[in-house]
């Protein structure tokens, strides 16, 4: 059997070599659908790749986050629940202390609030965040000190700016430090400690969440964060918050979701798997048609090679060595076909790349895997194999008798 197949495919090249014109203008559809399918799947490889980057640097995989879950859908409308559990400081280092090896965490309440510099009448819009601690890497200061442990456990009126506001409030002589001035809010009045350093994304004013009332933290339901020491541990971490909440709140605990960086990894590669099989899906069609050039090709040299069939049936030959055969040269075809059209492919991807980078000014790269390649591989059996058989069995049919005297 292997030396058949062997005999076949070199059959099949001295075929398409002999017609070599005549062979590529008939599979120049699969040349066509094969190159637009290694574009596409290395241009979206790439845009996955480049959205994956992007979400690992201004999102952290190690984060998981308690959310407040405070809506419910009502005869199909979003409605906020009548009733909700909400976080506050205790039920945080309750839940942040249950899990073991744990990495940077705390717990925010974020809302707006018309602020002023000591007794000035003139007032800024900003968010205020009642925070457990403002320490670390995500809150970085430049000027004065963070919130420590003492000003959330004593409810000291302190609050640290970020760098944005500080300017805001200085204005015009935004060159003024702010440092043991006071902030002003509702009927607060906070000593300013610090000024976050100016690359933390998060802006507005930060409070000891313990100065938060219960009716602010109702009306602002907190937030919590934890992160892991690594991406390894958030699975355990995950489940550990997920018994806490269920252990401290009961049937309550379905007022917060639990939320991984990773999971929108994964919705963002599924959306691109999607994109994938459309766009493949829809490049097919130039495949199919470079198939039915397969057929072709092949149906004209049954039809050009009937005595040589007839002579070779009269000798001995068997039906499935004539399939054989043709199969053989069906996929050879194809698969010279897959081959152009994927040198072709990987060519134009090629000029089209700066072409991106040009246009969005952003370092995006195509992406040739593994994966492509195999589907080509596929691509060109499955082509050569679909639209080898009908005329491999036209041929075998052939009567050699007939054959013969038809030429």
């Amino acid at each position: 059997m292997p030396k058949k197949l062997v005999i076949a495919l070199f059959s099949a090249f001295k075929n398409i070599r002999s017609n070599f014109l005549h062979t590529f203008l008939s599979i120049l559809g699969i040349v066509i659908g094969v190159a637009a399918l290694v574009a596409i799947l290395s241009l979206i490889d790439g845009l996955e790749q480049y959205a994956n980057e992007q979400i690992s640097k201004t999102t952290s995989l190690e984060a998981v986050m308690v959310d407040p879950n405070v809506y419910e859908r009502l005869d199909g409308i979003r409605m906020k629940k009548a009733e909700y559990a909400s976080l506050d400081y205790g039920s945080f280092k309750e839940l942040y202390s249950g899990i073991e090896n744990q990495g940077e965490g705390y717990v925010m309440s974020r809302f707006s609030k018309r602020v002023g510099l000591n007794d000035t009448i003139q007032l800024v819009g900003s968010y205020v965040t009642g925070v457990s601690e403002v320490t670390g890497e995500n809150f970085k200061i430049s000027e004065g000190r963070g919130l420590e442990l003492n000003d959330l456990m004593n409810y000291s009126r302190v609050v640290v700016l970020s760098q944005d506001l500080a300017k805001s409030l200085t204005k015009p002589d935004s060159a003024v430090s702010v440092i043991g001035k006071h902030l002003v809010f509702d009927s607060l009045r906070l000593e300013i400690v610090g000024v976050l350093d100016s690359s933390v994304p998060i802006e507005g004013a930060f409070v000891p969440i313990t100065l938060l009332g219960s009716q602010t933290l109702k009306a602002n339901p907190p937030r919590m964060l934890i992160k892991a020491n690594n991406v390894e541990e958030v699975p355990d971490i995950e489940k550990k918050l997920k018994a806490g909440l269920e252990e401290k709140y009961g049937d309550r605990s379905e007022d917060f979701r639990i939320v991984t960086n990773g999971a929108r990894v994964e919705q963002a590669n599924r959306g691109f798997l999607m994109f994938r099989v459309i766009m493949g899906l829809i490049v097919g069609i130039s495949v199919l048609v470079g198939g039915i050039g397969v057929m072709n090709v092949l149906l004209i040299s049954v039809t050009e090679r009937t005595k040589e069939i007839g002579i070779r049936k009269a000798i001995g030959a068997k039906k499935k060595d004539i399939v054989i055969q043709f199969l053989a040269e069906s996929i050879t075809i194809s698969g010279f076909g897959s081959l152009l059209g994927l040198i072709v492919g990987i060519l134009g991807t090629l000029v089209i790349v700066p072409i991106v980078k040009a246009i969005t000014q952003a370092p995006f790269q195509a992406a040739f895997t593994l994966n492509t390649l195999m589907i080509i591989s596929i691509v060109a059996l499955v082509v050569g194999v679909v639209f080898g058989t009908y005329p491999a069995l036209r041929a075998s049919k052939l009567d050699p008798v007939e054959a013969i005297r038809r030429e």
